[in-house]
């Protein structure tokens, strides 16, 4: 990859102020692309309306330049994008599993002149989008427990609606969200490979560990799920750095990305992204906990950024902590984050895979 296509993101969500966590993903995120000479961009995730806190996304900007963790043009904010949200939507209505699999295997006899046995990516006919009538109770009667990232597994019950019950209840006005359905379990097409710069090679079966995923709710918010990967496809974004919580939802927007490759140009409009785009870099970072071992969350003061400034705690005593959390330094004692990009690597942060336990006593010092 050439350093001047290297695009990353800061995705902040203005929920409330940043904190020490969210400080520690910003800046890995600054140095994986100003080490590789790329450009970042900056786009508030304000897609979850009732959640946005006003304000904040101005705090978050302003928190963010304090620490010296610049960005490339303006900001874009997801709220602005509601139509291409809608037109994606609206081109995925009508398209089935087949049409992505067969897609896939296309591009695959494409690459590598020869078409693989049939045997190899099942086909399956069901429609790729579908409404979904079932409450949270109904979901989480019929799902297996989930393994602690937030995921529950839809068990499919709308899934096997006949077309003619689907659309009977939707002309009654019964209210429901719309899902986007993944390969059955069986099937070897729903593996999602992928490497990650810290915690190495993934391999996801979509059936098994991620189900078919919510990607416009049932009050008509889109979802996060789906908008992130339409923005990071439309975007060019080939560096994402994250949490490593978000493991299988990188899984889930892999997947999402296979469907807006199989959406005609003609349904897009002409400043859709080309049918192809790279497949981005991924780099997971490990968790920062509060000193209970309890993930840290915007409701919790202790580590809010807003504080530790009027604590009087530097930008620099900030980066330097963040840059030992992510084993970049031998200790956290102050500096910028310039001070950091020479000899910057993954391999380092992969040799520091373990969560983080954060003592707020240890910046206050």
């Amino acid at each position: 990859m050439e350093h001047s296509a290297v695009i990353g993101r800061l995705a902040p969500s203005p929920t409330g102020r940043m904190h020490i966590g969210n400080a520690y993903a910003a800046l890995a995120a600054w140095l994986g692309v100003h080490s590789r000479g790329g450009k970042l961009i900056l786009r508030i995730e304000d897609i979850d309306a009732p959640r946005v806190v006003r304000d904040a996304d101005r705090w978050i900007m302003d928190d963010l330049h304090w620490l010296g963790l610049d960005w490339d043009g303006d900001p874009v904010y997801q709220s602005s994008r509601l139509d291409r949200y809608r037109q994606i939507l609206d081109a995925l209505h009508g398209m089935t599993l087949d049409d992505i699999l067969t897609r896939d295997i296309l591009r695959l006899t494409a690459q590598t002149g020869v078409c693989p046995d049939s045997n190899v990516e099942p086909h399956e006919e069901s429609p790729l989008i579908y409404p979904c009538f079932c409450s949270r109770a109904d979901i989480r009667a019929a799902s297996a427990p989930n393994e602690g990232d937030g995921f529950i597994i839809y068990p499919g019950t709308c899934r096997r609606l006949s077309a003619a019950e689907r659309n009977t209840r939707i002309d009654r006005g019964d209210r429901h969200s719309w899902r986007i359905a993944v390969p059955e379990r069986a099937n070897p097409a729903g593996a999602i490979v992928f490497d990650d710069e810290v915690f190495g090679p993934q391999r996801i079966n979509l059936g098994r560990q991620v189900g078919d995923v919510v990607i416009r709710r049932s009050d008509g918010l889109f979802a996060y799920q789906f908008v992130v990967s339409i923005d990071d496809f439309d975007m060019g974004v080939t560096q994402i750095v994250r949490g490593r919580d978000l493991l299988r939802s990188t899984a889930i927007q892999l997947w999402i990305r296979r469907a807006l490759e199989s959406v005609s140009p003609a349904q897009t409009s002409p400043a859709a992204s080309p049918a192809t785009a790279p497949i981005p870099q991924f780099a997971h970072l490990p968790l920062v906990d509060d000193i209970s071992g309890k993930r840290l969350a915007k409701r919790d003061r202790a580590l809010d950024l807003g504080v530790l400034r009027k604590e009087g705690v530097s930008p620099e005593r900030i980066i330097g902590y963040c840059a030992w959390m992510l084993g970049l330094l031998p200790q956290p004692v102050p500096c910028r984050p310039s001070d950091l990009l020479d000899g910057f690597t993954w391999n380092i942060i992969a040799e520091h895979r373990n969560d983080h336990r954060c003592d707020t006593q240890d910046l206050l010092r």
